[in-house]
């Protein structure tokens, strides 16, 4: 495939019903920032889109919450998320909005050219139907109990407690979360996007990048996680969707008849992408065609893994049955953020919430930039510890970049009266130092750029923090200190080498730590500069003044790593202890015990020894593992187990667990599920396997 003219760049439009956190930032705009930058310090033509994501069931459900509207909402939170990216120095060319006039028209404008191409086929199913709010309930308007573990607070699109995928017809005594009546089933019509149409030819593109007969990407350079999860869909079927919903926020299906009826969000957000391309282009005076339309352009998604099939293959679908549209040439899908052992979680406000970082530690974006780059959840999920944040900037950020820096700086400051050194003339002081320094730091920016394009930010940061390694490494090889009067030329020349590092430095970091980059700029008295100006000769001018020395990162002590940790503790909400006393321990209250059973209710429960031969995950479903567990039958049972994110496939095999053999057969997500394994949730929420002290053979009993 030939070399793109220019790239489109995307960034998931993040959900406006609450603010960012370093989950939302690893996944999906750090990564792409990073990416950005170093196309455009290489002299690229790209185009960086991003903006807030403003309809759905979830932003109405807010307002009536906080007894507002949804605009009020969206409003809000696209002011906050918007300022807290700039601070942050995450660099769009547009922050939009999905509920702007101009999103709407041409949302509208493409649903309605779907339509004209015979993309969609009208349905009529029933749906519940509140009769005393007056209208249909889409999936999060509908709670009740969960039919597999008894949750009582189940949504009708997945039970968070055990996990469990759900429609809401699966719901037992559902009720409206809008007036808490019982509703009703009652017939609606729907326009669906029947997507098995696109098995073959979606099949094809995504295994082999060809489309039409012509090299469309390479899959070689897709993420293995990413190729998975696209292929679990392709391997089940593709199947219709819905594209409308009964809603009255969002964007109105343009159509007679579709009155109280609106697009399907992920019909609606990622044609938001578009309209942003459309408003920029607007501001700019510029084609936005070019972007979307032109073969030579190169299109990419940066996202979250929970966003992976929306955008490798159902927006794919719809620009490919829209015509006039190139298809994403990569998707790199990151894996999920943990915080302090524990999945981040709004709800429990188990987060770090980005806004409130920037307040607490203002002027320290590059610190976090930092943290986060070095665990990016790349290829599978990685942590967040406030004591590896501080171990990063103490151990890396000043005991290596700092240090380098605050050395050259000093020193050419007290020997040179903060001007550029002039180095010795020809290769007079040169020495076997310099020879093997600039062979090493020659290499760097082009493996850096390597790496990023392969999308391994990790390895491209460690590369470039390299430079700053050898800069070390060469200040204490060559002792300048102790030269100073005994041989002044060599002195000049390391010196003057270390300026010169520094000015690399400021270009191959750029791409993560932009707010550095720019001080180390300020202080060499440089201009912008472009990824070829690292290591060029006549950058830095002898007798050119620089800055005085100056600390680029301050070390973080314990009492503010303790402080971070404590806040994000009692942020979360905990169970009131009883009062501690001389004769009275305190208890950690235990689960309510439910009522009681008759022994022949419970002899009636099947339950049994099951070892696990295989686990893999289920298509479309975060969640939940499809297990293959042998219980002493002729063959292995395949049971559904909502454990997907407490434990990975590959660790299970061989593992015992208790199943509950005798459990109607129910169907998960296509998959049918033959049981129930039991498991115990510890204090954290966490869950852990109930196993026999001892190996048991597979079908032993439980009594």
């Amino acid at each position: 495939m030939k070399s793109p003219a220019r790239t489109t760049v995307t960034a998931a439009l993040p959900y406006a019903n609450g603010p960012l956190h370093i989950g939302h930032i690893a996944g999906a705009y750090l990564p792409a920032d990073i990416y950005v930058r170093s196309l455009r310090a290489r002299g690229k033509e790209v185009l960086f889109i991003c903006g807030s994501d403003e309809h759905g069931a979830a932003i109405t459900l807010r307002a009536l919450k906080e007894g507002t509207t949804p605009q009020a909402i969206v409003d809000k939170y696209h002011a906050l998320m918007g300022k807290a990216f700039v601070d942050f120095g995450i660099g769009f060319d547009i922050y939009h909005r999905t509920s702007s006039e101009l999103h709407r028209k041409t949302s509208q404008e493409f649903f309605l050219q779907l339509n004209a191409n015979g993309a969609f086929t009208e349905n009529t199913e029933e749906q519940y139907y509140d009769t005393e709010a007056k209208q249909f309930l889409a999936d999060r308007y509908i709670m009740g109990t969960c039919p597999h573990c008894g949750n009582p607070d189940a949504y009708g699109d997945q039970c968070e407690k055990c996990g469990s995928a759900l429609s809401p017809k699966d719901l037992i005594d559902p009720r409206s979360t809008l007036s808490g009546s019982k509703p009703v089933l009652k017939p609606t019509k729907h326009w669906y996007l029947p997507m098995e149409r696109s098995q073959q030819w979606m099949q094809e593109w995504i295994n082999t990048g060809m489309l039409d007969g012509a090299q469309q990407h390479d899959p070689a350079e897709w993420k293995p996680q990413v190729l998975g999860q696209c292929n679990s869909w392709l391997k089940e079927g593709l199947r219709p969707r819905a594209m409308t919903r009964d809603l009255t926020w969002g964007v109105p299906v343009p159509l007679p008849g579709a009155e109280g009826k609106a697009l399907y969000v992920w019909l609606d957000a990622p044609i938001g992408y578009i309209s942003a391309t459309k408003q920029w282009a607007f501001d700019h005076g510029a084609d936005w065609e070019k972007w979307w339309k032109a073969d030579d352009t190169r299109l990419l998604h940066f996202i979250g893994k929970d966003n992976i099939v929306f955008h490798a293959i159902i927006f794919p679908i719809l620009l490919k049955e829209h015509g006039g549209f190139i298809l994403p040439q990569n998707v790199p899908a990151n894996e999920f953020l943990n915080l302090e052992g524990q999945k981040l979680s709004t709800s429990r406000n188990w987060a770090v919430w980005l806004h409130e970082y920037i307040e607490r530690w203002p002027d320290r974006q590059d610190e976090l930039r930092y943290a986060l780059a070095t665990i990016l959840p790349e290829f599978r999920d990685s942590e967040f510890t406030w004591k590896d944040f501080q171990d990063k900037n103490n151990n890396e950020l000043v005991a290596i970049i700092g240090n380098f820096v605050q050395r050259v700086f000093v020193l050419c400051n007290k020997y040179y009266d903060g001007k550029v050194p002039q180095p010795a003339p020809s290769n007079a002081a040169q020495g076997e130092h310099d020879t093997v320094l600039w062979g090493e730091l020659s290499a760097i920016p082009g493996k850096v750029a390597e790496d990023i394009d392969k999308f391994r930010f990790r390895d491209a940061l460690l590369t470039a923090m390299n430079a700053a390694r050898l800069g070390n490494k060469y200040l204490t090889d060559t002792e300048p200190w102790k030269l100073h009067k005994t041989d002044p030329d060599r002195v000049r020349t390391v010196l003057f080498n270390s300026l010169r590092i520094t000015a690399a430095l400021s270009v191959v970091l750029e791409p993560f730590l932009p707010f550095t980059a720019q001080k180390l700029r300020t202080m060499l008295g440089l201009g912008e500069l472009k990824w070829g100006d690292a290591l060029r000769e006549g950058l830095m001018v002898p007798g050119a003044p620089i800055a005085e020395a100056v600390h680029l990162f301050k070390p973080i002590s314990d009492e503010e790593i303790a402080a971070e940790v404590d806040r994000l503790k009692s942020n979360t909400p905990v169970v009131q202890q009883p009062p501690a006393t001389a004769t009275a321990p305190v208890i950690t209250p235990e689960p309510a015990m439910k009522p009681h059973i008759s022994f022949d209710d419970f002899s009636r429960m099947d339950i049994r020894i099951g070892t696990i031969k295989e686990a893999e995950k289920v298509p479309k479903a975060d969640k939940l593992l499809k297990l293959s567990i042998d219980v002493g039958e002729a063959a292995p049972r395949t049971i559904v187990s909502g454990i997907a994110q407490h434990f990975a496939p590959e660790e299970l095999p061989g593992k015992q667990v208790l199943v509950l053999c005798n459990l109607e057969p129910r169907k998960m997500r296509g998959v049918e599920s033959q049981g129930m394994v039991l498991m115990a949730e510890d204090a954290q929420g966490k869950l852990v396997f109930v196993q026999p002290g001892s190996e048991v053979p597979a079908g032993g009993e439980v009594r």
